[in-house]
C-alpha cells in the first residue's frame, strides 16, 4: 500500500495556508474481488479535523482503517508528514505517530489510569512521565475520580471517555474517530460531545472525524467530506456542502429535504428564473436559459405566513401561495409540508404553529430569498 504526496522537495503552487499531513491518490480497495474504495484524491491538513459523513455503507470505516494503516490497500498511494508509505516500511513505527477510537470502546482488564496510560506504556515513555500524563487528560475528561476503578466496571459513557483520554495522552500527530458516540444515549453522547469538542478545538490535533451524524460533523468539521458508495463526491467547508451540495443524493443527505426538478426559462445577469411546475421562482444563479435543474432549498430558509388578500412587502423575492397539508412535531419545531403548486417542506417553531393557528388545509404564504436556492444543473 502507498499514499500520495508530490515528489520530495516539490511544493504545490496556487495553494496556502497549513500544509497536508495525509495525501491519498488513486487508492484502492478490494473485498472479495470487488471495489469497496476508491479514491482519485483526498487530503487531511494539519490541525483540521475533516469530518467524513455519508449513509451506512458508504466506505467511512473503511477509508479509516486504511489510514491507521490496518487494511492494505490494493493500489493506490499514502504519503504521511511528507513520507510515502509502503510495504516495506515499519507499519508499527508509523502507527504509533496516530491514534484511534472506535465505537465500541476497547478497554483492558485492569484500572481506568492503567488504560488511560496502557498506550504510553507500550511506547516506552518514562512511568513518571506516564502518570503525569494520564492524571492530566482524566482530568480532561471528568475521570480523575475514577482513577482506581476496574475498567470494566465502567458505564458505556465512562468507558468512552477512557478510550478519548486514552487517545490524547499519546499526544498523536493524527487522531482518527470512527463513530465515537453512535452507541450512547441522547444525555451522555451530548455531555460527552461536549468535552471532546473542547479539548479538540484546544489541542489542534490534526484528525478525522467519521460520522453519520451531520450535526456532529458541522459542529466539529474545519472540512467535511461526503462519502457515496466507497467513494469521496464532495469536500469543502461546512456551508459550502450543507448550502451547495454537488448532486441529488449529498443534497438528500445533507438535510436539502426540498428537491423540485423545474427548467431555467429566463437568465438576467445572473438572477435565473426558474420554472416549477405551476409556479415560478427567482434564484441567484449563472445557469443559462433552457438548462434542466433541479431546485434545492432547506426547510429552515422557508417562511410560512397566513395567507393575506395581497403580497406583503418582504425582503424575499419568492412569494407563494400554498396550502398546509400535514403538520409533524419535531419537539420544539414544527415540520410544516405545503402544497405550492409542488410539495414545499418549511420548518417553524413550535410557538409559532401555535400562534398562528396553523392545521391541515391553512392557507398560506411561503416566502423565501433568490439567494437561499442552490440549482443543480442536471
Amino acid at each position: 500500500m502507498s499514499v500520495f504526496s508530490l515528489p520530495e522537495g516539490a511544493q504545490e503552487t496556487g495553494k496556502s495556508g497549513p500544509a497536508p499531513l495525509v495525501q491519498l491518490r488513486e487508492l484502492v480497495v478490494r473485498r472479495a474481488g470487488k471495489v469497496v474504495l476508491e479514491i482519485p484524491h483526498l487530503e487531511l491538513l494539519e490541525g483540521e479535523v475533516l469530518a467524513i459523513i455519508g449513509p451506512n455503507g458508504a466506505g467511512k470505516s473503511t477509508l479509516l482503517h486504511v489510514l491507521a494503516l490496518l487494511l492494505p490497500a490494493a493500489a493506490g498511494e499514502m504519503w504521511f508528514a511528507g513520507h510515502r508509505v509502503t510495504r516495506g516500511d515499519d507499519l508499527v513505527k508509523l502507527r504509533r505517530r496516530m491514534a484511534v477510537v472506535f465505537q465500541e470502546p476497547l478497554l483492558l482488564d485492569s484500572s481506568v489510569k492503567g488504560n488511560v496510560a496502557s498506550g504510553l506504556c507500550l511506547r516506552g515513555t518514562p512511568r513518571r512521565e506516564a502518570e503525569e500524563r494520564a492524571q492530566h487528560w482524566m482530568k480532561r475528561f471528568g475521570l480523575e475520580g475514577l482513577a482506581d476503578r476496574p475498567a470494566r466496571q465502567l458505564s458505556g459513557g465512562e468507558a468512552q471517555r477512557v478510550s478519548l483520554a486514552r487517545a490524547f495522552a499519546l499526544q498523536p500527530e493524527l487522531l482518527l474517530l470512527d463513530e465515537p458516540f453512535s452507541a450512547l444515549d441522547a444525555p451522555t453522547r451530548a455531555s460527552i460531545f461536549e468535552d471532546f469538542e473542547r479539548v479538540l478545538r484546544e489541542s489542534s490535533i490534526t484528525t478525522l472525524f467519521v460520522t453519520h451524524d451531520r450535526t456532529e460533523a458541522m459542529r466539529l468539521g474545519t472540512r467535511i467530506a461526503v462519502m457515496m458508495e466507497g467513494s469521496v463526491v464532495q469536500v469543502g467547508e461546512p456551508e459550502e456542502v450543507f448550502c451547495f451540495p454537488v448532486d441529488e443524493k449529498v443534497a438528500a443527505f445533507v438535510g436539502v429535504e426540498n428537491l423540485v426538478p423545474g427548467r431555467v426559462v429566463e437568465q438576467r445577469e445572473g438572477l435565473a428564473v426558474v420554472a416549477l411546475r405551476d409556479a415560478g421562482i427567482e434564484v441567484v444563479s449563472d445557469a443559462p436559459s433552457g438548462r434542466q435543474v433541479l431546485a434545492c432549498l432547506r426547510p429552515e430558509d422557508v417562511v410560512v405566513a397566513p395567507a393575506p388578500a395581497g403580497l406583503p412587502a418582504s425582503s424575499a423575492r419568492n412569494k407563494l401561495r400554498g396550502r398546509i397539508t400535514r403538520l409533524t412535531p419535531l419537539g420544539s419545531q414544527v415540520r410544516v409540508s405545503l402544497d405550492c403548486g409542488f410539495p414545499l417542506v418549511a420548518l417553524i417553531t413550535r410557538r409559532s404553529a401555535e400562534e398562528l393557528a396553523f392545521q391541515e388545509g391553512t392557507q398560506v404564504l411561503a416566502s423565501f430569498k433568490a439567494t437561499a436556492v442552490h440549482l443543480i444543473e442536471r
